[in-house]
Formats: C-alpha cells, sequence, structure tokens
C-alpha cells in the first residue's frame, strides 16, 4: 500500500496542556465554594495534592490567573481571590497601529452603541453643574479654530464629558481607552463631516427634553457615523 493511501489510527493531540487544565480546574473551583474578593485560597502544597500534579504546572497556572488580577499574594496571608481589572489588558492594546481595520471597526461600532445607550443612565444621574459644564464645553467649540485636530480636542471633551455625567468608572475608563481608535478614524475623513444635531443641541434636549428627545438626538448627531458602515 502506498504511503498516500495510509490510514493512521493515532488520537488526535489535545490543545489542552496540562496547566490548562489545571486553571480551568482552579476556576471551577473557586466558582463553585462561592469565593469572594479577600478571601485565602488553600496553600500551593494543598492544591498540589488536590490535583494530582507537580508544583510547577500549579504555578504556571497560578501565575495565569495573577495576570488576569484574579488573584495576588499577601503577607502572612498567601494567596487570596482579588477583584480583577476587567478593563486592564485592553488599555495595553488599544492601539490602533497594532490593531486590524476590521477590529477597529467593531470597536468603534461598539462606542456608536455604547452613546446610544446612554440616555437613561443620564437622566438619572445628570446635575445641574453637570449641564452647565457640559455647555460651556460645547459654546467654546465655536470659537475656536475648525481644522481636524481641533474637531477631535473638541469631540473628546464633550463626549468624555457625557461619559463623566454618568458616574460609572467603567464606562469612563473605556471612553479613554476608546480615544485613539477615534482619532484614528476621524483622522481618515477627507472632509469633516457634522451630524444634524450639534453639540450645543444636545445639552438643550438635555436641559429640556426628555430623555427619549435626548437619545433621538444623539442618533442623528452620529447618524453620518452609521451611514459609513460596512454591510
Amino acid at each position: 500500500m502506498g504511503i498516500g493511501n495510509l490510514h493512521i489510527d493515532i488520537e488526535k493531540v489535545s490543545y489542552k496542556t496540562m496547566a490548562d487544565e489545571v486553571e480551568m480546574k482552579l476556576l471551577e473551583y473557586l466558582k463553585k465554594q462561592s469565593f469572594k474578593p479577600g478571601d485565602a485560597l488553600p496553600k500551593e502544597m494543598e492544591l498540589t495534592e488536590a490535583l494530582g500534579v507537580s508544583r510547577n504546572v500549579l504555578r504556571e497556572a497560578l501565575s495565569r490567573l495573577r495576570m488576569l488580577g484574579m488573584i495576588e499574594t499577601k503577607k502572612r496571608r498567601g494567596m487570596v481571590l482579588s477583584s480583577p481589572d476587567i478593563l486592564g489588558s485592553l488599555e495595553r492594546v488599544m492601539d490602533p497601529l497594532i490593531i486590524d481595520d476590521a477590529t477597529l471597526q467593531d470597536i468603534f461600532e461598539l462606542r456608536l452603541t455604547l452613546e446610544m445607550g446612554l440616555a437613561d443612565i443620564l437622566y438619572i444621574r445628570k446635575t445641574k453643574k453637570d449641564i452647565e459644564e457640559l455647555e460651556k464645553i460645547a459654546l467654546s467649540q465655536k470659537t475656536t479654530p475648525t481644522k481636524q485636530n481641533f474637531r477631535i480636542k473638541h469631540e473628546v471633551e464633550f463626549h468624555g464629558k457625557i461619559y463623566q455625567m454618568t458616574g460609572n468608572r467603567t464606562m469612563q475608563r473605556f471612553q479613554t481607552m476608546l480615544l485613539p481608535i477615534f482619532g484614528h478614524l476621524v483622522n481618515e475623513e477627507k472632509v469633516p463631516i457634522v451630524g444634524k444635531v450639534s453639540h450645543i443641541d444636545l445639552v438643550n434636549l438635555l436641559k429640556n427634553g426628555t430623555r427619549e428627545q435626548f437619545r433621538e438626538g444623539m442618533r442623528k448627531h452620529l447618524e453620518h457615523h452609521f451611514k459609513k458602515l460596512k454591510k
């Protein structure tokens, strides 16, 4: 029989390493035992015996959990479960120079979706002081040059204030992460495009309109971005 017709009866190699399995088992254990941030984990020796693996394999799995911010080592307490920084890893890689065009587009669409959904939170937490500061930002944009770099600065300042007004720290951090992406895509516009609803229009809607009116105003403000989305 020729080698081309030879049937090799060998079980396929699993892509999971021993450390992968240990990491998964540890996560299952933490969830099953309802561990909370601050709770002490079993000692390394206890874990190696319970899992039936070497200390090196266990330490590799634990190092992955440390990188995710899920565990940390404290003096006199040993390993404890910590509250992971869910955006930390994203912040380190959110750079348009190292992200492909399709991912850049996906991230920008996520930003558009977020801003369309801010109305309900804004109307719960907005304050008179916040609106006054937002209005000051919007009015200042009428007295400065309209070059692309100024436009990006104004967009960032205005929309950044809106995210701040939500009082949601995760959304504020996410908006900050998106700034390089936003600047990159706006810089690609050959001619600056302005939405049908301006920043000052949005301020007036926040002052006197309903959340539904503000949501519709935001949609019109971002409409030119939605029109550019690829099917």
